[in-house]
């Protein structure tokens, strides 16, 4: 088969030279927002889905929670294991498979580390995984960017100057999907990498977490849990349970 994107571009070290201002201080508000809301007792037991390096996972444990990390990227992975001990564990994992059944009290796919795929059944298959891990009670928290803002200001050519580094980004839409292009050249040799996520909207997820079995309990807007405004809000963030417990 042949190699899709995201094992390219996540693999790579210029993906954490291009997003290095990815803020811990915001990822830490979000979790602690989060912490407040969903209230989970000591030790209770965390599904970090698509956990990249596993800024948040190390923060959760921190707080005293049992957490698992999971990410398709082996050099992520390597990294997050400088960080495990007896309460955190990380894997190098597709989300697509089930890893524990009923095991979970939280899932959390957090950052859009979502819309990858290129078929709806990858992503309910997915969705399914998610929902198979919890146990009966559980509570999978998913986090988008909010695409009606993103169209609406989608900058379609820019360049991002970075530890000497130029990357050229261009981005538009093909196929209902969001396709950025990221081009550069350092130490002499040409890089191209692209990300393709699908362009979700609050009624495609509906559908989706309808076809996987899950239903909503709340949705916001941004990482102070504020309201969700399709035109205003950043993020698309969805508190869901399972539809039969």
């Amino acid at each position: 088969m042949p190699i899709k994107w995201y094992q390219n571009w996540f693999n790579s070290p210029y993906y954490h030279i291009l997003y290095h201002q990815r803020n811990d201080e915001e990822a830490e508000f979000f979790i602690d927002n989060l912490c407040a809301l969903l209230k989970p007792v000591k030790n209770t037991r965390i599904l970090d889905i698509a956990c990249g390096r596993g800024r948040h996972s190390v923060y959760l444990n921190k707080k005293g929670y049992d957490v698992t990390g999971i990410d398709l990227s082996y050099s992520n992975i390597k990294f997050a294991k400088q960080f495990e001990n007896e309460t955190l564990h990380f894997f190098e994992h597709d989300m697509r498979h089930l890893l524990n059944i009923r095991y979970f009290d939280i899932a959390l796919n957090l950052f859009t580390s979502f819309g990858y795929f290129e078929t709806e059944r990858d992503h309910v298959n997915a969705l399914k995984t998610f929902r198979k891990s919890l146990k009966p009670d559980g509570v999978m928290v998913l986090d988008y960017f909010n695409v009606q803002k993103i169209l609406k200001n989608l900058t379609r050519q820019e360049v991002k100057h970075i530890d000497g580094i130029d990357f050229n980004i261009s981005k538009k839409i093909v196929n209902e999907k969001i396709v950025k292009t990221i081009s550069f050249e350092t130490r002499g040799k040409d890089y191209h990498f692209k990300e393709e996520v699908k362009a979700f909207s609050l009624s495609d997820f509906e559908r989706l977490f309808e076809l996987s079995g899950f239903k909503i309990e709340a949705t916001y807007g941004d990482y102070s849990l504020g309201d969700f405004n399709e035109i205003k809000s950043d993020r698309l963030i969805f508190i869901c349970k399972k539809a039969d417990a």
